[in-house]
């Protein structure tokens, strides 16, 4: 990611920050409307679901700028998650009902170049969770 998309992404998040609970709720919304099926593999309360999402995308933007530090967090994140039952394909509908999230809850300020911006940290996210929950297959 590029200095200014990271500053893009940092910025944004910030203004989620006082609707946090609210974007988490709008999220599994968008989430569970694309893929129903993804409800069943969420056994624990909802709203504290919503917390550990908001403060895992809240530690990814404080450490865009440290991948040393980031990548095995995504690791082992992407390892957790293969044991939970995540396939390779949720990650796509995730992306799209985060973006959908920030889009809904941003208005105009999700300009394209912040959807860009959060589309390249996303894809890290992803391809990096993947990766790891790869090498868990394989182990």
């Amino acid at each position: 990611m590029t200095p200014q998309q990271i500053a893009a992404v940092r910025t944004s998040f910030a203004q989620v920050g006082p609707i946090a609970d609210q974007a988490a709720a709008l999220f599994y919304d968008h989430l569970f409307a694309a893929d129903p099926s993804l409800r069943s593999l969420f056994k624990s309360d909802m709203a504290r679901q919503g917390e550990r999402l908001m403060a895992m995308i809240g530690a990814a933007v404080g450490l865009l700028e440290q991948p040393a530090r980031l990548l095995p967090v995504l690791h082992g994140l992407g390892r957790r998650h293969a044991g939970y039952g995540v396939m390779p394909g949720h990650y796509d509908t995730v992306g799209a009902a985060l973006i959908r999230t920030l889009r809904d809850g941003l208005g105009e300020t999700f300009t394209p170049e912040v959807e860009q911006a959060w589309c390249a940290m996303y894809a890290t996210v992803a391809r990096e969770m993947q990766s790891a929950a790869a090498m868990e297959v394989v182990a």
